[in-house]
């Protein structure tokens, strides 16, 4: 029986370190007595099906095989493709005497079959569909040599490209890219979920992702607890519940959005509309007097105060339910002042943008916030650089909440979230390229506002509102990821989180 590969939104929800896979691997050997060489036969046909059902008239695929077991599978799927007739060939990276166990049985049931094998040459390879199956999880030095010109040569060409369990190259629990890695069409994770599919460097570089357990048993994942959650609009949309029928716009909370210096106004405003269209039932932006009057001329349900004195906020933070601070709070002594007046009251606070930037120039921990860094602030926040940031994204995100507390969020492609630190930290599944545009932070900054506001705590908050920014920013992206702008996804936000589905 071939193991089912379920559609890209039901993957798993549970991401493992690459150990503990292997951990996994071995239970459903040794305990459940499933032979290696049957897991493999598995994995080939999953494989195998997926490339047939997917691309039907490819009749001269490629197959790139190293001498571990990801080789192993890739002598499986060429055996298959020779059984149905193709015409299959099959490049072995490395001496094929290093193939052992499994993979060596593979590889001789191919020659069996009447395969040849041949090895690589940097040449094109001429190919309608290319199977890598080079390297597998164990990945932790640069790639060189001739394994690097095979990834460079996958790449070069046009045919679709389906990864082996992870794309060659990809570090399997941070996601970086290990010197050069294969830019997949579609990855084929088995077993469980590679982390480093969904972090760093991951999602540009798997493609479609697409998950085959191997029919094995559900106790044996009771034995190993999972490294990340990947969480998704469609998980946690349910955290939203329907909105009550005697609801009035108190029960629907009331948000302080404190922002927009001179010449960065719009900050704030997109920050107040998206907690609107968020569900908040009021919103009052307290602002810069310079632009006080004109901030919501075309959208009169923002509530607008111009705020020339940090002491003026205390009425306004007394009537509020959660407070978003940051959006256009620049960094003049205005700004600052609002951060010192703001950054120590009693009320749930959104942090993101210079209100950060005051935060890393005087540090402060609290239990009660939520803080939305991007790559660049969190590295001034951790006294790190950016690309040590983006080097390994889930450590940062981790030490950004034992520092500070509270739950952090580290935006970017597979934005991370982490809360209680019992708990595993989560990714974000959903979103796409076009969210990276000016203002879109400012926009998830009032949907979380939103969110708490309407009774979620913190992390249930941050968790949703994460995935309800992203889906909405997919929403936003039908018409095309170039040339979308933050005010797009506010424009999206009802319907997505009212939960109607796309036409």
């Amino acid at each position: 029986m071939i193991a089912n590969i379920p559609d890209g939104d039901r993957l798993p929800h549970a991401l493992y370190r690459a150990e503990q896979v292997r951990a996994l691997d071995r239970l459903a050997i040794d305990e459940q007595g499933i032979p290696g060489r049957e897991l493999m036969e598995r994995a080939g046909r999953a494989l195998y099906r997926l490339i047939r059902v997917r691309w039907p008239l490819a009749r001269r695929p490629v197959v790139l095989a190293g001498v571990g077991n990801n080789g192993g599978d890739g002598y499986v799927v060429a055996r298959l493709a020779l059984e149905d007739g193709l015409s299959v060939r099959v490049l072995q990276l490395g001496d094929p005497d290093r193939l052992s166990g499994d993979a060596a049985s593979a590889h001789a049931d191919y020659c069996s079959a009447g395969g040849l094998v041949e090895p690589f040459r940097r040449a094109p390879l001429r190919a309608d569909l290319v199977v890598d199956a080079l390297l597998g999880t164990g990945l932790e030095r640069p790639v060189e040599g001739a394994w690097a010109e095979a990834i460079a040569a996958i790449n070069e060409q046009r045919a679709p490209v389906v990864a082996v369990d992870i794309p060659s190259g990809l570090h399997s629990d941070t996601g970086q890219v290990m010197g050069v890695a294969v830019r997949a069409t579609v990855t084929l994770s088995f077993i469980g979920l590679k982390q480093g599919l969904f972090i760093g460097d991951g999602p540009q570089y798997r493609g479609d992702c697409r998950f085959s357990g191997l029919e094995i048993p559900a106790l044996v994942y009771a034995r190993e607890r999972l490294s990340m959650r990947r969480i998704d609009w469609l998980q946690q949309g349910a955290a939203i519940a329907p909105r009550s029928r005697t609801a009035h716009k108190g029960d629907c909370g009331r948000i302080l959005v404190v922002g927009g210096a001179p010449g960065m106004s719009g900050a704030a405003r997109l920050a107040g509309e998206a907690a609107l269209r968020s569900g908040a039932g009021l919103v009052t932006v307290v602002t810069h007097p310079e632009h006080a009057r004109w901030l919501n001329l075309t959208r009169p349900e923002l509530m607008v105060v111009g705020v020339e004195n940090p002491p003026d906020l205390a009425p306004l933070i007394e009537r509020a339910d959660v407070v978003a601070l940051g959006p256009g709070l620049g960094r003049s002594d205005w700004g600052r002042g609002l951060w010192r007046a703001i950054s120590r009251v009693a009320r749930p606070l959104v942090v993101d943008a210079d209100a950060l930037n005051a935060l890393a120039f005087e540090p402060l921990a609290r239990e009660d916030w939520i803080l939305t860094p991007h790559p660049g602030e969190a590295g001034r926040l951790l006294g790190m650089g950016t690309a040590e940031i983006q080097a390994d994204r889930l450590a940062a995100v981790q030490a950004l909440q034992s520092r500070y507390g509270g739950i952090a969020v580290l935006k970017g492609a597979g934005t991370l979230i982490q809360g209680d630190p019992s708990r595993p930290p989560a990714v974000c599944s959903d979103g796409n390229p076009g969210m990276a545009t000016a203002g879109s932070g400012d926009v998830l900054t009032g949907v979380l506002a939103a969110l708490i506001g309407q009774g979620l705590d913190l992390e249930s908050a941050a968790l949703a509102g994460v995935c309800l920014h992203a889906a909405a920013g997919d929403r936003a992206a039908r018409e095309g990821e170039r040339g979308m702008v933050a005010g797009d996804i506010v424009a999206e936000l009802r319907a997505a989180a009212n939960r109607i589905e796309v036409n």
